[in-house]
């Protein structure tokens, strides 16, 4: 793999017949909080084709996962139940082992005929794997070689492959640290994944389309500097609150309540850069012409030069959808990220429904991620409709953002050396 913006070597240029592999997936499933079983599979089916193909060139497989976090702990379980999905995916069962990287997983590993896999306990069962010993302790993977997990499994492996795009924007051992001592390829799905998003920045068909909103603003704002800057954006189409802050940029009274929601979350700080957008790329930013919001019981809709009243706006309006679906109908590229209102409520559905029809409708290639995002398209459309849906919500955000992220800082150090 080798693109402008990073370097991986490709797992298919090594040999690993009766070799010893240690690969990292990202399997980190939706949990249903009361069965604390797998809501949603989709990334362990992604993680297939890296694993089948370990095991067709009679590889012995270790595999790495995590599930849950401390910002999450009720998602933290074991991954028994991953092992069982993976197996019936796979045709072979795979074998689980309920420790990370203690005297049972080596010797698990050590037992391992060429074509076998095992799958580790729960990453985030240690200490070095959680995100607030990440954002405390602040390691370089250099000196993640002393971690418990490197120690421990590196002297029994001889070669690292990560198919973990979804968790590039962690910097934990188990993703950048063996790079430092073991050869090491991208797995299928990180190949594919950077491939994908790499598109939208480096090589789009255009018109090159974004729509952003939700309320992950700090999401829209990031990706939108980094491409407009570039060149890869044509048109930004602007909804949810990206869009309302976008308004008050441009000098619109929201209307206290509005303004309330805006400021109660910190959100006035992106007002700023929102004005700077619009003074240097204005041609290239669209906002809503009208909006949604709710009276005695029903939705009614208002256009931004009536405006405000004093109620909470939760979708676009009709103008703004009809304007938006004509730019999405002749895009050559399109990119959506965050819903386009309160899709959960029947009232103001219509933005977000009507634009994903729009995009399942057009010949220009769609692109998405990010959970509510991907779970908002499921709501109203056949997901194989769109072209490429990115298991990373996070890490894609921050590719597309421009952000340097510890995964692909690895791996590229990794191509570099010459493994």
């Amino acid at each position: 793999m080798d693109g402008k913006i990073t370097k991986i070597k490709s797992m298919k240029e090594f040999n690993y017949e009766d070799k010893t592999v240690i690969l990292r997936v990202d399997i980190n499933s939706p949990i249903d909080p009361k069965t604390k079983e797998i809501m949603n599979d989709n990334r362990i089916k992604k993680s297939i084709p890296t694993i089948e193909y370990l095991l067709r060139s009679k590889a012995k497989v270790a595999i790495l996962a995590h599930q849950g976090d401390t910002l999450d702990y009720h998602n933290l379980i074991s991954l028994k139940e991953h092992t069982q999905k993976l197996s019936m995916l796979l045709g072979p069962e795979i074998p689980y082992i309920d420790d990370v990287c203690g005297p049972a997983a080596q010797e698990a590993i050590k037992s391992l005929k060429p074509g076998e896999a095992v799958l580790l306990g729960n990453l985030r069962y240690l200490t070095e794997e959680v995100s607030s010993f990440e954002e405390v302790v602040k390691l370089e993977p250099k000196d993640m070689l002393q971690t418990y997990l490197v120690r421990s499994l590196a002297p029994l492996a001889d070669y690292y492959v990560n198919d973990a795009f979804a968790a590039a924007h962690r910097n934990a051992p188990s993703m950048v640290a063996f790079q430092e001592i073991l050869p090491t390829a991208g797995g299928l799905l990180l190949e594919k994944e950077v491939n994908e998003i790499s598109k939208i920045m480096d090589s789009p068909t255009r018109p090159n389309v974004f729509i952003l909103g939700g309320l992950k603003i700090s999401d829209a704002f990031g990706m939108m500097e980094q491409v407009l800057k570039s060149g890869s954006a044509d048109k930004i189409l602007t909804c949810g609150v990206t869009g309302n802050i976008m308004l008050m940029a441009k000098g619109y009274n929201l209307g206290e309540r509005n303004s309330k929601f805006i400021k109660e979350r910190g959100l006035e700080q992106f007002i700023g850069p929102a004005k700077k957008y619009l003074e240097q790329y204005g041609d290239k930013i669209l906002v809503p012409l009208d909006i949604a919001y709710e009276k005695d019981g029903n939705r009614e809709e208002i256009n931004i030069e009536d405006l405000p009243v004093n109620e909470s706006y939760l979708d676009i309006g009709s103008k703004t959808l009809e304007s938006y679906k004509e730019i999405i109908a002749d895009a050559g590229t399109l990119f959506y990220n965050g819903p386009a209102g309160v899709y959960e409520n029947l009232l103001f559905e219509k933005g977000t429904r009507e634009l994903w029809k729009a995009i399942a409708a057009t010949n220009g290639y769609s692109v998405i991620g990010g959970g509510d995002t991907v779970s908002a398209a499921g709501r109203f459309i056949d997901l194989d409709k769109i072209n490429y849906v990115c298991t990373a919500g996070g890490a894609m955000v921050r590719f597309l953002s421009g952000v340097k992220m510890p995964l692909i800082e690895a791996m590229t150090k990794a191509f570099e050396k010459k493994n």
